[in-house]
């Protein structure tokens, strides 16, 4: 396939499902998780899920890099931002995410200097324009965007740009799925897993998911029948007894990954200790922090930050459903105190967030759907 129309095509569409259907064994439920949020809009924009047989579950992951962020750590940039001559900037997905304090638009009211930027060199550029003032980079993202980071670092270096920083937020994807999979909560069958990071990290480090746990992982592309390809693999392995890691979207991800991208992201960080994800607590090793070679452009290093702890609100469930545990539309507050004009929960706020999925969508539940569907 070369074009877009070619992996929406129906037939292949129903031919793909109806090959799904003959692999499920009688009596028997899967429960496949796709890990990228994107991969979660997919599902339910092109209504995935009612082309299934009603043995397979999808459920979502932590792959929204907006969503895992918890609540002091916006509230830690909002302290940054509050301070006399920093204008902080950040990706437009970011502006309405809710801390203890609100969020980057509540602090852009009360008077902070908060912009949106499309990339970390947009940011280096508002820095270069504006010498007097202290410029900061909410940087957030799984290795996906980290590399762009990295290289904006390596810029802000080499041209001695000293009024520029990074509030580093980066996390790794391995650490959450092992996470995931230690969780008693939750039993897998398989995952799908995600394109945007498998292309800088490549195939290889998933390997433990099929060897250590015996469960298969596809990394799948975008496009509906990427989707459907991924769940038909990975059922092709379950009928055999046997766990691989596959690659479906191997037009895009290299098995080994982005030598380059790779590198940037070694020269210029390394692994935290331990990171606090949002419905996940800490985990060791999980997201990334700045080298001391780069010290003078660490924004934790550079600003005295509260880092204080804040609690989900108690109606939020954003937590369980970043982990699979619910559907957003079994959320107590899913639709109703919680949209995405008013949000409670991070889930409701990002591009990539399942309970946006979900309600710009209207995929509340299977059996909703298919009860309107007979009507």
């Amino acid at each position: 396939m070369r074009f877009v129309d070619e992996y929406r095509d129906a037939a292949t569409a129903r031919a793909l499902a109806a090959g799904v259907a003959a692999l499920c064994e009688p009596g028997r439920r899967y429960k496949f998780m796709e890990v990228c949020g994107g991969h979660t809009h997919t599902i339910y924009k092109h209504g995935l899920e009612d082309h299934l047989p009603e043995a397979i579950t999808l459920v979502h992951g932590p792959g929204c890099p907006v969503c895992v962020i918890p609540m002091g750590r916006i509230d830690d940039a909002i302290h940054i931002a509050e301070r006399p001559g920093v204008i902080m900037t950040s990706f437009g997905d970011m502006t309405r995410v809710p801390g203890g304090r609100g969020s980057f638009q509540d602090a852009a009211a009360r008077g902070a200097d908060i912009r949106v930027v499309y990339s970390p060199l947009d940011a280096l550029k508002i820095a270069r324009d504006n010498p007097d003032h202290q410029v900061v980079f909410m940087a957030v993202g799984f290795e996906t965007t980290a590399p762009s980071t990295a290289m904006t670092l390596l810029r802000a270096e080499a041209e001695g740009i000293a009024n520029f920083s990074v509030f580093c937020n980066h996390v790794t994807i391995i650490p959450a799925i092992k996470a995931i999979l230690d969780s008693p909560d939750l039993r897998l069958d398989g995952f799908i897993g995600p394109g945007h990071v498998s292309a800088v990290i490549g195939c290889r480090p998933y390997r433990f998911i099929a060897e250590q746990y015996g469960k298969p992982l596809v990394v799948a592309g975008f496009e509906p029948l990427d989707v459907l390809q991924a769940v038909h693999a990975g059922l092709t392995q379950l009928s055999r007894g046997h766990a691989a890691v596959e690659n479906q979207y191997s037009r895009v991800v290299p098995w080994d990954g982005n030598p380059k991208a790779l590198s940037v992201i070694n020269q210029t960080m390394e692994p935290r200790p331990h990171f606090e994800w949002r419905g996940l607590g800490f985990i060791s090793h999980s997201a990334l922090r700045l080298r001391d070679r780069y010290a003078a452009y660490d924004a934790e290093r550079l600003f005295d930050l509260p880092a204080t702890r804040v609690a989900d609100p108690k109606a939020c469930q954003c937590g369980e459903v970043l982990k699979g545990v619910l559907k957003p539309w079994e959320c107590k507050v899913f639709g109703t105190a919680c949209t995405p004009e008013t949000p409670i929960g991070t889930c409701m706020v990002s591009s990539e967030g399942a309970c946006a999925a979900y309600y710009n969508f209207g995929r509340f539940s299977r059996t909703r759907v298919k009860e309107a569907t007979r009507t």
